[in-house]
This record gives structure tokens, C-alpha cells and sequence, in this order.
């Protein structure tokens, strides 16, 4: 729990205010939400937008399987900001969780610009953190750096265009809400929702320190609680570490998985089941160091025998392919359903008996960092490098959420003489490389290759938000449970050296601003494991971020600056696309775009599906943002329709079917899962889209089924 000292820090004297004359013209200025003075610690405001990207034929981030593409929309993404003040003129922070794999560099860089735009230097690089939920099943093609992007084929500027607008409108929305507010802290245990990926590299960390924690994943959910003035919720932010692969990499539907689903329980909760997105509380399931955190708590078995699969290897019969972990739900929406469940109801509970109340400033403290250049002080009074970045072999035998491919095994400290002679055709690594980045054996030297253009990042954002009491550790990647544990631990007790109280708690906001893969402990990267071997600047990696934030935190407790440090290159202009675009749609003959291919039954009974089927077009000619793909409306006994559910809810599912790619041909099949609790009555499907004739010209179209009857039961 939060034990957070009300007395040690005063509430900043601009808060009061000397007339109502002067508050009111300070809040037009910047947008404030008008009211009477109130004993409030706080400004506060909230927002959230849709940045569901193309519902078509572009990979999906996280798995980095080319044959993952997008066909559909299982549940729609939304960026969720939150804007903190001490007072209506005074500094500001904005903490922004968006349904997305990360947050890349570009996609801040351009969001920042657009804001900047529109307010000025209220909102920059080093007060704003942009954070990923890191869900595996939304558009990719969003980074400037290359590797990232080779599954999506390159670039995707829809995508990147989608991300942007959602984000920057989800802040514009809480600039204009905020708010007097109060926050409040809590915090507690959440079981059977996590699981070690990884614990033999895990069990390398010092015995004394795994002593230290009762669990091989961090079980501890933390949830920042804001009331308005008045004592009404307003949002909630909680940050749990768990990976967003409920949903494994056969999905091939649109889906913000565990946490997004979590999110629209609690918004549905306190919105009175406004439509997803469209309430004004906003809700935030924010990640964590997630690292080696898996949410298919059943564990990795050998799929061909049940058996588990070989603990340091993660291997059956000397073959990752046949190792997955599942569960706990008997398939992959059942387990997302699950895990998202459990949070939210965790999340509620701790919202709801939230009484530690924050006080004290808002402050921010932000550096750019390359990486690549580090030196630390090692325990023994030696000295480490950081290194160029790199791959290892493990890299490609993924996870056991979503294994890789060929004979790649986690664990592999040696090279191949095949995949050797494969590699040195891209770029055979230097010594000095090998040298600095041992014991991984090298797949690819990504810090020694510059064409097309940069592979991965050198230089990447750290930072740091204050609230009171509480800091927010932005970090650009995925650190495991223990480099989370270390990193928390280090900016604590900076913090506290610094003149800020014993009672300070800190969270670690993970995959925020940049990506710069994964952290381990110097001890787990020797066991190369998939996130040894995917932390990409060398074994010296963690202690290098621990020395930037220990810096960063002692400046935020000393109230000193910190410095800029140099800026990541902008490189959009030699970004490379090579997938195709829409050539063209066309209806079958005899046929129109949203006829029916297959209608509803005349009656349905509770717990029953609906499935239609409509010809349809690409939805990559409209990404319907803040709008839906479907309908399911129910008519009034005077003869009106109201929608009920989107294709944003969990109970419905649009999927995009390419039937002839050479005619252009497609249909669009919609389900809706009627819930047991349902209105009975009459009831009907629509579908939205939009056509692209051969001549480019875009076409808006509808289609709908028959109405049908819901009734409790078949008689």
C-alpha cells in the first residue's frame, strides 16, 4: 500500500487564488474547465481517442510473423491521455497509455509538433511520455527504424497517420477538461494473471536478491485514482506488468487484447455503458516491466505430446515450433477475456478503496541518451561499455507466446556456420562488436548496417514524471521483472538522497517514447535467453539506464535541471514502403456493394450467434476512425433504431474477407455473440464501408440484414 507523507510537501501557493476575476481569465487561457475554489491538490484532465489502424493486409507489431496480417477488428485501439497540474498556469505533465505495440520516437516527435502548433511550449518532448500497452495484434509499420518495420514491408503512413491524429486528439480532449482535481494512490497483489517466460534466466539473478521478492514476475498493481472537485471519478491510470499476447499470433483481427479489454470494462463501469470511447471517464491499463512476463498462465507445453517443453531451451524433441504456452481460457479470447477481467476487477477494488491522497509538485525531468556511447561503474570499481547495437540467435527463436521458425532455440550461446554465411550476406559483425556484445553470438550486427537507412535506435528518451510523492520511470523498451525491480529501486533511493521523503513510491511506465527492445539483468543476458539476446546494446545495457535515471531523479528531487543531451535523427524522409496500395473494388455481378451474401435467421435465441455476410470493399479505403464497420441496432416500439454495439465492443467481430484479389472482390462477415442478459426484441445488423472504383473515386456504402427477432428461448 501507499504510505505517502501529506506533510512533508505543501500544496504550491498559486493554487489560491486572490479573486474569482483573475482565476477565471487564467483558466480561459488555458482551457480550463470553470469552477469555485475547492480543497483540491490539483488540475487534472482526460481524453481518448481512436487510433485504430488498417483493418487489411498490413502485418501486425509484436510477433514479427510476415504472414500475421490484419483482417478485421476484434476490439478498437484508443490513445488515453491524462494532463496534471498543480495549479491552472502552472507546470504541466501529460502521461498518454495508448492500445498500441509501443511508442515510437516518430510518432512522438509528430504529435509534439502538432501540439506545439496549437498551444505552444505548454506541451514538449520532456513533459509528455507516450506509453504502449504493447499489444501484439495492432498495425505496424509505425517506427523510423528499419528492423521494426521489415514484417510490415516497410513504412505504413496510414498507420502512422492514424496513431498521430488519435494521440493528439486525446490530449486536445484533456486540455479541455481539465480540471480542480484530487488524486489519490493505491496499490496491491493481483495473482494467477503472470507468469515467468523466461525463469531460467531469471534464477542467474544473485540468490540474496531473488530472496528479496516473493514472486519470479511482479504481482503488485498500482492505480492512480483522479476526482473532480466535487469528488467524481474523472479516470484512473493502473499499471500491472504483463505482456498483451493473450491473443497469440494466429489472430488475425484488429484487437487491443488483455488491457484494452480491461480498459472498456472500467470505462463501460463508471460511463454507464456509454459507447466505447465516447464516456467521459477514461481509463488507462497501462504496461509495465513486462519483459519476461507472459499472460498464458497454464505455462509452455509441447503441443504434440502435452508435456512440458524443455525448461532452458524452451524446446520439444530439439524443436521451438512445437512449444507454446496457453491459457488460462481454453483459446486465445477466452484468455484475453480472462486477464483483462482480472485486472479490471483489481483495478476497480484498489480505485474504490484508494484513500492516500497525493500532494505536492508536478514536476518532469527528460534526457536524450545514445546508448551506444555509455560508460558505467561495474560493483567491482571497473568500468563497462555499452555497445552498437545487435541481435542474437535466440532473437529468432521468438517466445513461447509466439515461437520463431527453422532451428533457432532460446538459450543459444554459439553460433551456426549456416545461418553464419546467411548473416555475413547482410553484414558479417566486427570484433570489436563480438568483443563488446559477448557471450551473444551475433545474428544481426543492426548497429554496423546503415542502408537503407538506420536499423535500430542509438540515441532514445529518458525520462521521468513527478507527482507529488509518486515519479512515473518512462522507459524506451521492455524491461524484465528484476532490471524493474533494480531500475525502481535506484531512482527511489535517488530521489529520497535528493531531499524528497522515505515514503516516495515509483512505477515503471514501460515501451514509452521509443523502442529500444528489451533490459535484462547482466545476469539473465548471460543465459541468452529471447530477451538477452534481443537487448540490443550489450550486457551492460540496464546499468547504463539505471546511471541516466539515477541522474534524472536526483535532479527532480533537487529541483535542478538536467541536460537535453543529443536529439534523435528524424528520418522521415527515407522511409521505404513496399506494400501495395487498393488498385481498385469491385461487386460480384449481378451484386452491389453491402448486398447480402448471407442474411440473418428470422429469431435468435439468448446466448446465440448472429453471423451475415455482405459484399464489401478494402477497409483500407476508410479506417472508419471514431466511426465503426458495423451496427447492431435494436428497434423501439415506435418504430426507431438506436445502436446498441460497434465494432468496438467485445460481443461483436468484423472480419474482412479477401474473396478474389485479382477482381477486387471482398466480402465483410459480421458476428455478434448475443449475451445472455440481452433486451429481447427486434433487432438488426449494418455494415459500413467504403468503395474505390478502378478511375480512384471514393464510394461510401451500406448494407443491411433483415430484422430478426432475440427472445429468451426457442418457444
Amino acid at each position: 500500500m501507499f504510505n505517502l507523507d501529506n506533510t512533508c510537501l505543501a500544496r504550491d501557493n498559486d493554487i489560491t487564488v486572490k479573486t474569482k476575476a483573475w482565476r477565471r481569465a487564467k483558466a480561459s487561457k488555458f482551457n480550463i474547465v470553470a469552477s469555485e475554489p475547492s480543497d483540491t491538490n490539483y488540475y487534472a484532465g482526460v481524453g481518448i481517442a481512436d487510433i485504430t489502424g488498417p483493418a487489411a493486409e498490413v502485418n501486425m507489431m509484436g510477433y514479427a510473423n510476415p504472414a500475421q496480417t490484419s483482417h478485421g477488428i476484434h476490439l478498437r485501439q484508443f490513445s488515453r491521455a491524462f494532463i496534471f497540474s498543480t495549479s491552472a498556469t502552472g507546470k504541466r505533465i501529460v502521461f498518454i497509455s495508448i492500445d498500441a505495440c509501443w511508442a515510437s520516437g516518430a510518432v512522438k516527435r509528430e504529435v509534439v509538433k502538432k501540439l506545439e502548433e496549437k498551444y505552444g511550449k505548454i506541451y514538449t518532448v520532456r513533459n509528455l511520455v507516450i506509453s504502449g500497452t504493447h499489444t501484439h495484434s495492432g498495425s505496424g509499420g509505425f517506427s523510423q527504424y528499419l528492423l521494426y518495420d521489415i514484417t510490415a514491408l516497410g513504412f505504413n503512413r496510414q498507420g502512422f497517420e492514424a496513431l498521430v491524429a488519435g494521440i493528439v486528439q486525446s490530449v486536445i480532449m484533456a486540455h479541455n477538461s481539465v480540471q480542480p482535481a484530487n488524486i489519490y494512490l493505491n496499490s496491491g497483489e493481483l495473482l494467477e494473471s503472470n507468469i515467468n517466460r523466461s525463469p531460467s534466466a531469471y534464477l542467474n539473478n544473485p540468490k540474496e536478491e531473488r530472496d528479496m521478492y516473493k514472486y519470479n514476475v511482479d504481482k503488485l498493481m498500482t492505480v492512480l485514482k483522479i476526482v473532480d472537485a466535487k469528488g467524481k471519478g474523472m479516470g484512473m491510470i493502473s499499471w500491472f506488468a504483463v505482456h498483451c499476447t493473450s491473443m497469440n499470433n494466429t489472430n488475425h483481427l484488429l484487437s487491443s487484447d488483455n488491457k484494452g479489454y480491461a480498459s472498456m470494462l472500467f470505462e463501460a463501469e463508471m460511463n454507464d455503458n456509454a459507447l466505447p470511447g465516447q464516456g467521459p471517464f477514461v481509463a488507462a491499463f497501462a504496461q509495465s516491466n513486462e519483459g519476461d512476463v507472459s499472460p498464458n498462465t497454464k505455462g509452455p507445453h509441447c503441443i504434440d505430446s502435452g508435456k512440458p517443453c524443455d525448461i532452458l531451451t524452451s524446446t520439444c524433441h530439439g524443436k521451438n515450433e512445437l512449444c507454446i504456452a496457453f491459457g488460462p481460457g481454453k483459446d486465445m479470447f477466452e484468455s484475453t477475456q480472462i486477464i483483462g477481467t482480472n485486472q479490471f476487477k483489481k483495478a476497480m477494488d484498489l480505485y474504490n478503496s484508494a484513500t492516500v491522497k497525493a500532494i505536492g509538485p508536478v514536476d518532469f525531468r527528460h534526457s536524450y541518451i545514445d546508448m551506444t556511447k555509455q560508460n558505467v561503474t561495474l560493483p567491482d570499481g571497473s568500468v563497462g561499455y555499452t555497445c552498437k547495437t545487435s541481435m542474437g540467435y535466440s532473437f529468432a527463436a521468438g517466445t513461447t507466446d509466439g515461437p520463431g521458425a527453422f532451428d533457432f532455440k532460446q538459450g543459444t550461446n554459439s553460433t551456426n556456420p549456416f545461418w553464419n554465411l546467411i548473416r555475413d550476406l547482410i553484414k558479417d559483425p566486427s570484433e570489436e562488436l563480438v568483443k563488446c556484445q559477448a557471450p551473444k553470438p551475433i545474428l544481426l550486427a543492426t548497429g554496423e548496417i546503415s542502408v537503407p537507412y538506420t536499423w535500430q535506435p542509438e540515441i532514445v528518451d529518458n525520462q521521468l514524471l513527478r507527482i507529488g510523492n509518486f515519479l512515473i520511470i518512462a522507459v524506451p523498451g521492455e524491461f524484465s521483472t528484476m532490471s524493474g525491480r533494480r531500475m525502481r529501486n535506484a531512482v527511489r533511493a535517488a530521489a529520497i538522497q535528493g531531499g524528497m521523503p522515505a515514503t516516495t513510491n515509483a512505477v515503471i511506465a514501460g515501451l514509452a517514447n521509443e523502442y529500444a527492445d528489451y533490459i535484462t539483468t547482466f545476469e539473465e543476458y548471460q543465459i541468452q535467453r529471447y530477451e538477452g539476446a534481443s537487448t540490443i546494446y550489450g550486457p551492460h545495457t540496464l546499468s547504463a539506464f539505471i546511471q541516466s535515471y539515477f541522474h534524472l531523479a536526483s535532479a527532480l528531487a533537487k529541483n535542478v535541471s538536467s541536460p537535453a543531451g543529443p536529439s534523435p535523427p528524424d528520418l522521415s524522409g527515407k522511409q521505404i514502403s513496399l506494400l501495395p496500395g487498393v488498385i481498385f473494388d469491385t461487386p460480384p455481378l449481378g451484386k452491389h456493394f453491402g448486398s447480402l451474401v448471407k442474411d440473418a435467421d428470422a429469431t435468435y435465441t439468448l446466448g446465440s450467434t448472429v453471423t451475415v455476410e455482405f459484399v464489401s470493399a478494402n477497409p483500407r479505403n476508410d479506417l472508419m476512425t471514431n466511426r465503426t464497420f458495423l451496427s447492431v441496432e435494436k428497434k423501439s416500439n415506435q418504430g426507431l433504431w438506436s445502436v446498441i454495439y460497434t465494432d468496438s465492443y467485445w460481443e461483436t467481430r468484423y472480419q474482412w474477407i479477401d474473396e478474389n484479389i485479382l477482381l477486387g472482390e471482398s466480402n465483410a462477415r459480421i458476428s455478434w455473440d448475443i449475451p445472455n442478459n440481452q433486451a429481447e426484441g427486434v433487432y438488426r445488423i449494418r455494415h459500413f464501408g467504403t468503395s474505390k472504383s478502378i478511375l480512384g473515386k471514393y464510394t461510401k456504402f451500406t448494407g443491411a440484414t433483415r430484422e430478426f427477432e432475440v427472445k429468451a428461448s426457442a418457444h
